[in-house]
């Protein structure tokens, strides 16, 4: 049979789920001898020991057999305490879910909430996994651009209102977004929040940037701020940024404890569980890695003054500095193909960045800069720019 035939026979949804724009330019790159890699959403620091010899001691104990679905109760409350020392409230357990990565956690929440036919709104630029999870399970992702100007990035809430209509299920809402830096403030949360009750719609709320934070306090506004306890909102987040993880494929989803059994449902029939060795690393993390996180914070801080003073002296660079993440998402002038300017800066500069073209509408004449890395990293790789760009 020939190949097209076998993958026309596949469902149209699955079919269409696009080549990821990011992927694309590291795995070109990676042909590549003595690329400085800033394509993608990770630090270059590996996970600490304290975390790896939790998972380690539970391994020798045995536990390598079939856990709580919704995660073991001694995970459950730490992200309690944990997010009890953050937001200052109380918490429950029963709140929290565990899930194989921030993204089970959004295809979880965007499953809960919308189906075949159904839309969710989505701000963008923004990253493209959540998009293309609608697209897959048969839902449509509506894009709604943000506007790029002197002070940064902001969201028309006409234009959210805007794309409204009774088929909208769901707003996916990243704070502090992932590329452009954009935080919401408490007026933008309760905008959306007003928003979503008007329209009886979902929020799912990625808040992995949270304390990834260069404004006042040790984290961004949150819809935990504002929002009612019977509000509809499914909170997803992961421990791959915090605690150099990202490969280890934790995340977790907060929600109303009577969604619980549906959640728990979900996660059963997709993975059945997170490992309990995995699981007992991220209590480790949670219970032990605030020293850790304060340097990564302070890296993340050096960084961004680093990149941004490097991309201003070239002459040619927009972008405004990010209030929160770790990215710089800047426009280079009279350059307008990012997909093609970002391989050609791999072959050039030896630097890998990701096109905005990946990052839905409003993003094409960007490139994104992860600059969660050591400084002495980022001075190479801003000089080896910096030729290439001020030509």
């Amino acid at each position: 049979m020939p190949t097209s035939a076998l993958i026309a026979g596949l469902r149209a949804e699955a079919r269409a789920a696009p080549e990821s724009g990011i992927v694309e330019v590291m795995n070109y790159g990676r042909q590549h001898q003595g690329v400085m890699p800033l394509w993608a959403g990770e630090g270059d620091l590996a996970t600490p020991a304290f975390i790896c010899e939790a998972a380690t001691r539970s391994l020798a104990a045995g536990e390598t057999f079939y856990t709580w679905q919704r995660g073991i109760p001694e995970l459950r409350q730490s992200l309690a305490r944990y997010h009890e020392r953050l937001y200052a409230r109380a918490f429950s357990p029963e709140e929290f879910f565990v899930t194989g990565s921030g993204m089970q956690a959004i295809q979880i929440a965007i499953a809960m909430t919308s189906g075949n036919g159904d839309e969710i709104v989505i701000p963008t630029p923004s990253w493209p996994n959540a998009a293309a999870a609608t697209g897959i399970i048969g839902a449509r992702p509506v894009e709604v651009e943000m506007v790029f100007g002197n002070r940064g990035w902001s969201l028309d809430f006409e234009r959210v209102s805007s794309a409204i209509n009774p088929r909208t299920r769901a707003m996916f809402v990243v704070s502090p977004s992932n590329p452009t830096g954009w935080t919401a403030t408490p007026d933008d949360l309760r905008a959306l929040l007003q928003l979503s009750r008007k329209h009886g719609l979902w929020l799912i709320a990625d808040e992995t940037y949270a304390r990834f934070w260069y404004g006042e306090g040790e984290r961004a506004p949150s819809f935990l701020d504002v929002m009612e306890a019977e509000d509809r909102i499914l909170f997803v987040n992961t421990f791959s940024k915090n605690w150099a993880m990202t490969g280890w494929r934790i995340g977790w989803i907060s929600a109303h404890p009577s969604l619980g059994q549906v959640i728990e449902n979900l996660i059963q029939y997709s993975t059945s569980g997170v490992a309990p060795f995995v699981q007992r690393a991220a209590v480790a993390a949670l219970e032990r890695g605030e020293s850790f996180f304060a340097h990564l914070l302070d890296r993340t801080r050096r960084g961004r003054k680093i990149v941004c003073e490097g991309l201003a002296a070239t002459g040619r660079c927009r972008f405004v500095a990010p209030d929160g993440a770790f990215y710089l998402f800047f426009q280079v002038e009279d350059e307008t193909d990012t997909r093609h300017l970002a391989l050609r800066l791999v072959d050039e500069a030896k630097v890998g960045l990701a096109p905005g073209t990946a990052f839905g509408r409003g993003g094409e004449p960007f490139l994104r800069l992860c600059f969660a890395r050591d400084s002495n990293q980022l001075a190479t790789a801003l000089d080896r720019l910096s030729a290439i760009l001020s030509r």
